[in-house]
């Protein structure tokens, strides 16, 4: 079959997707990027907050439009089905199939079959893990599923209990990628600090980091997703000690003041994250923290607020990204009395904003004049395009580097920071 596939949402469904796209090619199935082409399509879905749901939504009434013209057979698959699969099947009978929550090769199975709705126990993780593109960097999903209890957060109700991949597994999809050329690792799960615990009996990320640091080849390792509440000393000694593993460090604390960290049902104080901060930039001096946050969270007082703000100017997070609360329908936050409305939570976030846009200023300009090492990834007119260690995929930014160089790409590179934006930076060639 002519088969295309729309992945939505975050980068452990860009993961899953190719996956499921390498077992698709090497049953004989043909991948088309062109809807007019298309004799099945698969639309991968996010649920994780009200603007995903949306897009989902939309997704998916463009594709029945696009079925009026050219038919074809639509399967719609992932978070928003696991969660709202009996409405769905209601208020959308245009789509041919429904599938929740399903590893990558039952899924082909399934649309081989052509088989209508699956939706049971929701099973996100897998062995099996050919790869399908090559690129600079590629998504490799370590674990998935969440057994935290963030009282804002929906994700254990579709996603289920947090399960892990073995490290042989990882180790083999990742040696396999290296070996096709791909230069940065990202590892992702819904909390990549909880990895192996359900496996080996305790957390267990830095026993996989060793193994994929001793992996021969020409490449470096990124983490996403650690939970700062689990973040510990043998953590960041292997980010110390290894190799491989970039001094990049994505701690989303969701908020600063102690009262809504207790009523997000977060375990670490503002002044225990802090201290986590501070022991990282101690032992790395060159390391970039990453951060998200929530504001407009119920019960969040002026106060609050400006406690967080106190806390971002400690913090001087690199990297930030910033959200209005989205209400969950099923989570303890969405009980929670002393609602925030839109337009103060509206207001928080672009002041946000505008404090961090002036800290990622400040602490991007103490590269100036100092050599990275970047992965420059394509070329424009006149210059290359890469990222340091401080840019993760799709979310951070981007260093512009001059030069008419005939350079193999992707590939790595020395080059001299000589101007920043606050966001961005510019280099040269070494």
């Amino acid at each position: 079959m002519k088969i295309g596939i729309k992945v939505l949402g975050c980068p452990k469904n860009e993961a899953d997707c190719d996956v499921l796209e390498a077992i698709l090619r090497s049953r004989g199935h043909e991948i088309v990027r062109n809807v007019d082409e298309a004799e099945l399509i698969v639309i991968d879905t996010c649920c994780f907050i009200e603007d995903a749901k949306k897009e989902s939504i939309d997704e998916i009434l463009d594709f029945i439009e696009y079925k009026k013209k050219k038919p074809f057979f639509l399967c719609v698959k992932g978070c928003l089905v696991q969660r709202y699969a009996p409405q769905l099947v209601k208020e959308l009978p245009e789509v041919d199939a429904w599938y929740g929550v399903l590893p990558p090769q039952l899924l082909v199975e399934a649309l081989e079959k052509k088989v209508g709705f699956i939706v049971g126990e929701p099973d996100p993780i897998y062995d099996c893990a050919p790869r399908s593109k090559v690129g600079s960097y590629a998504y490799v999903k370590i674990a998935d599923g969440c057994d935290r209890s963030c009282t804002f957060c929906a994700i254990p109700t579709f996603k289920g209990r947090f399960k892990s991949r073995s490290i042989e597994s990882v180790r083999s999809e990742v040696q396999e990628l290296v070996q096709k050329g791909t230069k940065e690792i990202v590892l992702v799960a819904q909390d990549t600090t909880a990895y192996g615990v359900d496996l080996y009996g305790k957390p267990s990320l830095p026993s996989l980091l060793k193994a994929l640091d001793q992996l021969d080849g020409d490449f470096r390792i990124r983490v996403m997703y650690m939970h700062p509440d689990h973040f510990n000393e043998e953590i960041l000694k292997t980010f110390h000690e290894s190799k491989r593993i970039i001094h990049y460090f994505d701690l989303p604390v969701q908020h600063g003041s102690n009262e809504i960290l207790k009523l997000m049902g977060r375990t670490r104080r503002s002044e225990e994250l802090l201290d986590i901060i501070f022991e990282i930039r101690k032992l790395l001096p060159d390391a970039a923290i990453r951060s998200s946050i929530i504001v407009g969270f119920p019960g969040e007082t002026e106060k609050n607020f400006e406690e967080l703000l106190y806390f971002l100017k400690v913090a001087k997070f690199e990297r930030l990204g910033c959200f209005i609360y989205s209400e969950e329908e099923g989570t303890p936050a969405s009980g929670l009395r002393n609602k925030v409305d839109e337009e103060t939570a509206r207001e928080r976030f672009e002041e946000v904003l505008f404090l961090q846009a002036e800290i990622a200023k400040e602490r991007l300009s103490r590269f100036l004049g100092r050599e990275l090492t970047v992965l420059v990834e394509r070329s424009a007119k006149g210059h290359y395009i890469g990222r340091s260690h401080l840019d993760a995929p799709e979310i951070d930014g981007v260093i512009r580097i001059r030069g008419n160089l005939r350079l193999s790409i992707p590939s790595y590179w020395n080059v001299k920071v000589v101007d920043t934006d606050g966001f961005d930076m510019k280099g040269v060639f070494i």
